[in-house]
């Protein structure tokens, strides 16, 4: 599976892509502090990523961005399933932060995800990460007032995290009900 958006190509990971895979995790400590298990942050995590056999419902892929000189990988976006829930996750490397990938890729997998038949997603970003929160927030997630204990590698031990979901506009789900009070807690936050 493969999607192209205004700027960037998502593609699933290929074998070829381990070395760059690699060098990006050795250079960002935070590629080990996402809130999902799915992103490597070792060299068999990374092998693992690039060879297993992706699951339609749940596509994983690697952020290119093209240009002259070939599709430079900055990051990585995909679906997983955790516990009765599928999770988005992404990652950009820290040379391209700031530069609306990680929005652009995530709104791309959202629209993605409902034509899978997905009803809803849920996301997560530990509570010292706020920018990732800007990018779910931007893409259309809505805080749920959870925060849920999740492993981090960076802070080794559990770290709290913010859950997030998202489900399609006027559906009558979860997210319809959560928009009001999320507003409420977003200008909170912003006051």
């Amino acid at each position: 599976m493969f999607i192209r958006s205004d700027r960037l190509f998502l593609r699933p990971a290929w074998p070829e892509d381990l070395q760059e895979l690699e060098t990006l995790i050795a250079h960002d400590s935070a590629a080990c502090n996402l809130a999902s298990t799915c992103w490597p942050c070792a060299h068999d995590d990374a092998l693992r990523f690039v060879t297993h056999e992706q699951a339609h419902a749940l596509p994983q892929f690697v952020i290119t961005v093209p240009g002259a000189d070939g599709a430079l990988i900055v990051g990585c976006v995909g679906l997983a399933r955790r516990d009765d829930d599928v999770e988005l996750y992404y990652w950009i490397a820290r040379e391209q932060r700031g530069r609306g990938y990680a929005r652009e890729a995530v709104k791309a997998v959202v629209e993605l995800a409902w034509s899978l038949g997905h009803a809803r997603i849920v996301a997560n970003h530990f509570v010292d990460s706020p920018a990732s929160g800007r990018v779910l927030h931007g893409a259309g997630f809505r805080r749920t007032g959870r925060v849920a204990e999740r492993y981090s590698a960076v802070h080794k031990r559990v770290f709290p995290a913010r859950e997030y979901v998202l489900a399609p506009a006027g559906s009558g789900g979860f997210d319809d009900e959560m928009n009001g009070l999320a507003a409420n807690e977003d200008q909170k936050c912003a006051a």
